[in-house]
């Protein structure tokens, strides 16, 4: 991509803005809620972009750390799935525990972080 054109973060924050506070205030009913939906789904992506692959390292880090292996990030869920349902890693094991719990608040942080603030 030429260096003049702005990077795709830039470019969804753009038209996210644009929905927000340009097109929506001109909405209403059905045609508000979709656009309100897209500025939602427009939202995950640009969070996914600038924030994706730090969160996606950090998980393959406590995965690794957790079950004691290297892999990828899918690999290593693969595993962590396999262990459990055996019965090789208690559902009440404190480390578990917390990866589940800064899995689902990393998940939050590009889905709806919003909801971390409750």
């Amino acid at each position: 991509m030429p260096a003049a054109t702005p990077s795709d973060d830039v470019l969804l924050e753009a038209a996210i803005e644009y929905l927000r506070t340009e097109l929506l205030p001109t909405l209403e009913g059905y045609h508000s809620f979709q656009t309100r939906v897209t500025i939602n789904a427009l939202g995950m992506i640009l969070r996914g972009l600038r924030q994706g692959a730090a969160l996606d390292e950090a998980e393959t880090a406590r995965l690794a750390e957790l079950l004691g292996q290297d892999g990828s990030r899918a690999e290593l869920n693969a595993m962590l799935a396999a262990r459990i349902r055996d019965g090789e890693l208690a559902l009440d094991d404190a480390a578990l525990r917390q990866h589940i719990r800064r899995a689902l608040e990393e998940a939050l942080q590009v889905n709806n972080p919003k909801w971390l603030k409750t």
